[in-house]
């Protein structure tokens, strides 16, 4: 696992903030763009497979890829409540991009839950973000396949999805499948979750794009 700082960040156009404040990163290993998904086993591979809207997949490909993500977090989330010496964080999910998803569509969510359960220092807070607007699907918006909704500016979540009050107060780990800089869906969630009440904010991602920048 590795660590990263996520820096506050800014829509140009509007003037507004994304995210205030830096914000302590986590994340597996680093996922590179191209043919890697095709590849069983990869990071890539169990996210895109995962994310099942391409090419849909047989349950069985899916119980295998969710199966390998389980293993990744079981040995990610414990390194981080030893690294931060905090023993009570609540887990939760950036929610996909739209509103309605078949099961087989939401199995990162549900593992990310099923994991969080079988660790007593996590307290499991993977429904404390529900989508209830549909917003574009970034990873597919480039090839015109992005649906209803918008994509990311300042305060979409807030604008998108009910956060409940249970946050208030808690130290939080929000968790993604990935991380791109400059999409800004992970610094715009922290920032929600922030303004929600939450005493603190760190995010954990399975893969972190390779950046150009």
């Amino acid at each position: 696992m590795n660590s990263f700082t996520i820096y506050p960040s800014q829509d140009y156009t509007t003037g507004e903030y994304f995210l205030k404040r830096e914000i302590e990163g986590f994340y597996h290993s680093d996922y590179s763009s191209g043919g890697q998904w095709r590849v069983q086993g990869t990071i890539e591979n169990i996210i895109c497979t995962l994310k099942n809207d391409i090419t849909p997949y047989p349950n069985d490909v899916l119980i295998k890829a969710s199966q390998q993500l389980e293993q990744i977090l079981l040995t990610d989330l414990p390194q981080i409540t030893n690294f931060t010496k905090n023993n009570s964080l609540t887990v939760c999910v950036v929610p996909r991009a739209k509103v309605n998803y078949s099961p087989n569509q939401l199995l990162f969510k549900n593992t990310v839950s099923r994991v969080v359960n079988q660790l007593s220092s996590y307290i499991n807070g993977t429904s404390y973000i529900i989508r209830h607007t549909d917003t574009k699907t970034t990873h597919r918006e480039r090839g015109g396949y992005g649906g209803n909704g918008k994509m990311p500016y300042p305060n979409i979540t807030k604008d998108t999805c009910q956060i409940s009050f249970e946050i208030k107060g808690k130290d939080v780990l929000l968790v993604d499948d990935l991380y791109t800089k400059t999409i800004n869906i992970d610094e715009d969630a922290i920032q929600a979750l922030l303004d929600k009440g939450a005493n603190s904010v760190m995010l954990y991602v399975v893969g972190k794009t390779i950046s150009k920048y």
